[in-house]
């Protein structure tokens, strides 16, 4: 996960926008973004509806982030996080006309440099959706949702078990519950300040920033060996369980809503979101620092992936096969070798007893995938 938590707004820089060809014959637009421990620079703060490309560059000295967020300054449109000092990469999106706000999260954690963003209607309005990209993003939500009602109802479990003392239940339901979160969790997002509740690491946390959510509790039922923790007494226990199901039903009643949607430029790039999540977390095991599960977790982003990839998949056969063929593939590939070491339901090899060839080879699979699906984007928006 990534903190969400953006603060306040500063500065970004005005310079022209450039308008280049898409595949369909028309233009879409590419806005470059310069982001330092101090600035976040845009050449444009404007543009018309429809594909909007950013350009992200991190000319500073620390891992940052970039957001595109609702005119509430909350909501997360789409976002690229993890890009490190020196490094390019690129957010392609599809924007209706409306008020956003833009936002570099340098060091990813504490205060976001944000600044206004106006997309214009005009020539360059976002094409109707085609049918068959309707269905594509009707079949993910209904996937959402499905996800997050098995969600509710294991956290639920999850909570009472911990709650009561009973720890080595909850510790069997800790991964297995936590996959139902893990296949969606670029949609849970979405909703800006839900996620660090639910889901921040500890090392995630700003000063002042109160912890709580699932590796809180973590923590608490895999105490670290050899440290000064404090275990929690029965009424934080409570308290801690409590917020969690609290906060869990807060996203379903989010993804829920009758006015819910999820764009198809969403779909793809949170599939190639939950890779990157993987990448930069899972196989670093930095995600379940006392547990150990981050395999689980690994799987969860995998299949929440594919559950996207599949919605995505006839759209992306007819207008790119070979690239729908490479994505197949190497989707295979990470599968097979991650049922080499388990399953969610059998259980998998914890963290600490992989070997570090055995982490080598899952990273370059996590890789290999992460490559062609951040081009599928492209794809959905008619690049």
């Amino acid at each position: 996960m990534t903190s969400a938590r953006l603060a306040l707004p500063l500065a970004a820089g005005l310079l022209l926008t450039g308008c280049v060809a898409q595949g369909d014959g028309s233009t879409g637009t590419t806005v470059t973004v310069g982001s330092t421990a101090d600035a976040c620079t845009l050449s444009a703060v404007e543009a018309p509806a429809g594909r909007v490309t950013f350009e992200v560059t991190n000319a500073g000295t620390s891992v940052t982030e970039f957001y595109v967020l609702g005119a509430d300054g909350t909501s997360i449109v789409a976002e690229v996080e993890n890009i490190g000092p020196g490094l390019s990469r690129e957010l392609v999106t599809s924007l209706d006309a409306g008020d956003y706000v833009t936002a570099c999260k340098p060091g990813q954690t504490g205060d976001g440099i944000r600044g206004d963003f106006t997309v214009t209607a005009g020539a360059e309005a976002a094409a109707t959706t085609s049918p068959e990209l309707a269905a594509a993003e009707a079949e993910y939500l209904e996937y959402v949702r499905e996800e997050t009602a098995a969600l509710v109802t294991g956290t639920g479990e999850f909570a009472a078990a911990y709650s009561a003392g009973r720890d080595d239940e909850a510790r069997a339901a800790y991964p297995v519950v936590r996959a139902h979160w893990e296949r969606i969790e670029p949609v849970a997002e979405s909703f800006g300040t839900l996620d660090p509740l639910l889901d921040a690491r500890e090392a995630d946390l700003a000063d002042g920033e109160t912890w709580s959510g699932w590796h809180y509790i973590e923590k608490d039922l895999w105490p670290p060996a050899g440290s000064d923790y404090t275990p929690l007494t029965p009424a934080q226990r409570a308290d801690a369980a409590e917020q969690l199901v609290s906060l869990t039903a807060e996203l379903s009643d989010k993804v829920t809503a009758p006015d819910f949607t999820v764009a198809a430029f969403q779909v793809s790039n949170g599939a190639a979101e939950l890779l990157a999540e993987g990448a930069t977390g899972k196989i670093t095991g930095e995600e379940e620092i006392w547990s150990g599960t981050d395999l689980w977790d690994m799987q969860a982003n995998v299949e929440g992936a594919e559950a996207a990839w599949e919605a995505l998949r006839a759209h992306a056969t007819a207008n790119d096969a070979g690239l729908a063929e490479l994505i197949d593939a190497r989707f295979a590939t990470l599968t097979a070798l991650l049922a080499q070491h388990g399953s969610i339901d059998s259980g998998f090899t914890l963290y600490g007893e992989l070997s570090a060839e055995e982490v080598t080879a899952l990273a370059a699979a996590v890789d290999g995938l992460s490559e062609p699906l951040s081009r599928l984007t492209h794809v959905v928006t008619g690049a």
